[in-house]
């Protein structure tokens, strides 16, 4: 399923069609996205639509940042952009994030492939030349 991000005051309506379209596939969803082409923005959007109050940053130097849903449950969002070694995700627990059964978004996820689950969920977003974005659920 493709989802075309037309500009940033659509983002939130791409964000309910994504939630729409992930809903009963798993709570694992990997961000596959070139730099600067809306990996955080687009999963703040997503965060947002879910009830997140919490300020939503890229967790580029904590590595998991975790947010409150707006029914009370945790959502981690990742981003393992600075990953040097795929022990490094066990170390901090990665396998007890991924398997919580809690949405787990995780930027740069090529760079931990090997400790994903099975059942993630690969998106790619897709800088297009007019600017838009498409953001497509494999």
């Amino acid at each position: 399923m493709k989802i075309t991000i037309s500009s940033i005051d659509s983002i939130h309506q791409a964000a309910r069609q994504f939630l729409e379209a992930i809903r009963d596939r798993g709570n694992c969803m990997a961000f596959y996205a070139p730099m600067g082409a809306g990996k955080t923005t687009f999963i703040k959007a997503v965060c947002e639509e879910l009830g997140v109050k919490d300020v939503i940053t890229s967790p580029t130097f904590a590595i998991v940042n975790e947010y409150t849903d707006g029914t009370g449950h945790p959502i981690y969002h990742f981003d393992f952009y600075r990953i040097k070694k795929i022990d490094e995700v066990y170390d901090m627990g990665g396998e007890d994030y991924f398997y919580s059964g809690c949405y787990c978004f995780m930027e740069w996820p090529e760079l931990v492939e090997d400790a994903l689950p099975e059942e993630t969920v690969r998106i790619a977003i897709t800088p297009q030349s007019d600017g838009t974005r498409v953001v497509e659920i494999m």
